[in-house]
């Protein structure tokens, strides 16, 4: 439906909730949240906010770089929506190609926000593998010193202490795997 409204490539990146749909691990959400890469972008907001006014979806552009610090090579840890489920050999010919954004940097971003679906759909990445508790902290190390240094200026404090409880959310839950030993 979208890419048919399309003349030019597009990446189309979803975010948070909208990757665990689209992958089939969460059954919905209330709003599609995403970011873009568009040779035209104006043209693909317009057709995106078409289609999904069509459909009655709710939309929001937001991209983790709009909130906090992006851990470096974040950009090579995006995944092609298929990847996760069933790979394909086949190279794509699509005009739209739909990408999970970097999990690190999704992760990082609802911790930020903290609200209770946030850590929900953190807590989902880490039951399905696509973040271990180590991976982000050592990302976290990295990005944590930016956080007052960046224009955007997120407190570290703030987040030290999110992260802390969403750690004691994860350790909370029935042991499943090795990322859970404190």
């Amino acid at each position: 439906m979208l890419e048919g409204r399309l003349e030019r490539p597009a990446r189309l990146f979803l975010v948070g909730e909208s990757a665990l749909v689209a992958a089939s691990l969460q059954e919905w959400t209330d709003r599609l949240v995403y970011t873009a890469d568009a040779e035209e972008p104006a043209t693909f907001e317009r057709a995106i906010r078409e289609v999904a006014a069509g459909a009655g979806i709710e939309i929001e552009r937001e991209s983790p770089a709009d909130v906090l610090p992006l851990p470096s090579a974040f950009a090579e840890r995006a995944r092609a929506v298929d990847e996760w489920r069933s790979p394909s050999l086949a190279p794509s010919t699509l005009r739209l190609k739909v990408f999970h954004f970097d999990t690190v940097s999704v992760a990082f971003r609802l911790i930020a926000r903290g609200d209770e679906p946030d850590y929900q759909a953190v807590l989902a990445f880490l039951r399905n593998g696509w973040v271990s508790l180590d991976k982000l902290d050592h990302w976290l190390a990295e990005v944590l010193p930016r956080f007052s240094l960046d224009p955007l200026q997120q407190d570290p404090a703030e987040f030290r202490r999110k992260w802390k409880g969403l750690r004691q959310m994860w350790r909370a839950l029935p042991a499943r795997s090795p990322d859970r030993v404190p």
